[in-house]
């Protein structure tokens, strides 16, 4: 959440410690963080290294992490396959997988069903609020990362609002000399299934990211470049689905001075706003707190690309204050699952600067919240698309919009994000 006077990136209380028990107090919630969380050195694990032809397997019971450094150390830009199976934390940590500048390059992808949980019910202590969670993040990509590094084809699910921080937890990333790169609260808190930070630019792509909550922001994916975003991180094939948060960017939380590409995608069921009220009344902090965020929340100062992708029974589309930002398209039908609190209900598109929104289908309770998309080249009342079991449209209207499990041939050209120098 951002105070009209506070950097988004700065904590907006105080972090309270105790001798035997780290305690957070987080918009109500309280993490709890035990005796016994930080680990002495592991035992060593043997790492079987690349088959013939290079690659590197994870199989069920071996650790991913333990692979991709192995990987990183001997095989710079290797790829590592994980296969089928449900992989989870074997300890508490900030992140269950994490990239480092020293992994830059690696394919992490799945062979089979692969799922990546942040519950462990085996050491998470029930009375926890985070309980099963046992991790902030389940993937963090930390500063150094290009868009060679790729994550592929696995469910990424369980994150529960549980945060430990550098006190109590194994640091997961280097204290960086840039001012711009000094951790706060959202760099622990925020991004429950996935966390980039700094200048991290990773590939995303045909990962679904479901059933994921934060005590803050960014239940899915929180983007936070500060000021690095000269590139983008890129989501591609993706599909974000009931990703639930209090405060903004229930599926992906584009912070300010962050940069994301998203392209055919699905947003389905994610609910931002259930606290507001709360962190309205108990710290003062306001954004967008007449209709709520959406799904997909783009901070000032941010720069996105959103093609051919669906946003439907999500609490609220989108909103973007931004400029010049691309949404081409895109369906953004009936995303109307807000719990009434707002006192403006809930919208489709809430989007500063339309200038670029063309080609998209627009039907719900308010379409254009701020009256600025063109209706010339868009449709503001559309006909139902007629979801089939998958949220592929069967309408013909829609042949060439929307998310599509397979992909399909742009209907239009959009420039990639234009590069800008970074600060």
């Amino acid at each position: 959440m951002l105070a009209p006077d506070q950097p988004r990136s700065s904590p907006p209380f105080q972090i309270r410690r105790f001798s035997q028990f780290l305690v957070i107090v987080v918009f109500g919630i309280v993490i709890v963080s035990q005796p016994g969380c930080r680990r002495d050195a592991e035992p060593a694990i043997e790492i079987i290294g690349a088959d013939p032809n290079g690659v590197f397997h994870v199989h069920p019971g071996e650790e991913i992490q333990a692979v991709l450094d192995a990987a990183a150390l001997s095989s710079p830009g290797a790829t590592v396959r994980i296969h089928a199976g449900t992989y989870r934390p074997a300890r508490f940590a900030q992140a269950f997988v994490r990239f480092n500048r020293q992994h830059d390059g690696i394919t992490l992808e799945a062979v089979g069903e692969v799922v990546l949980t942040a519950a462990n019910e085996e050491i998470a202590d029930p009375q926890d609020a985070g309980f099963p969670a046992v991790v902030n993040h389940i993937v963090f990509f930390g500063d150094g990362i290009s868009s060679r590094t790729v994550l592929r084809g696995m469910t990424i699910t369980g994150a529960n609002g549980f945060v430990g921080d550098d006190d109590v937890l194994p640091s997961i990333e280097p204290d960086s000399d840039l001012p711009q790169l000094k951790k706060s609260l959202f760099y622990y808190a925020d991004g429950g299934a996935i966390k980039i930070f700094g200048r991290s630019y990773p590939t995303i792509d045909s990962v679904v990211i479901e059933d994921n909550m934060t005590g803050l922001c960014g239940a899915g994916v929180s983007v936070e470049h500060r000021g690095f975003s000269g590139k983008a991180t890129v989501f591609r094939h993706c599909v974000f689905r009931n990703n639930h948060c209090p405060g903004t960017g229930s599926a992906i939380d584009v912070l300010g001075g962050s940069a994301a590409e998203i392209e055919n995608c699905l947003f389905v069921g994610n609910i931002a706003n259930t606290g507001m009220d709360r962190i309205a009344i108990e710290y003062g902090l306001r954004y967008n707190h007449q209709h709520g965020c959406g799904a997909l929340t783009v901070f000032p100062d941010s720069r996105v690309t959103v093609r051919r992708c669906t946003f439907t029974e999500n609490w609220n589309g989108a909103d973007d204050k931004g400029v010049g930002n691309s949404y081409v398209d895109s369906i953004f039908w009936q995303n109307v699952a807000g719990d009434g609190s707002r006192p403006g209900g809930p919208y489709e598109l809430d989007i500063a600067d339309a200038s670029n929104v063309r080609g998209c289908y627009f039907g719900g309770n308010v379409a254009d919240l701020q009256q600025t998309i063109d209706p010339k080249n868009n449709q503001l009342d559309a006909p139902d698309p007629q979801f089939d079991v998958l949220f592929e449209p069967r309408a013909k209207a829609y042949r060439n919009v929307g998310y599509r499990s397979s992909p399909i041939p742009a209907a239009h050209t959009v420039d990639p994000l234009p590069s800008k120098q970074e600060s």
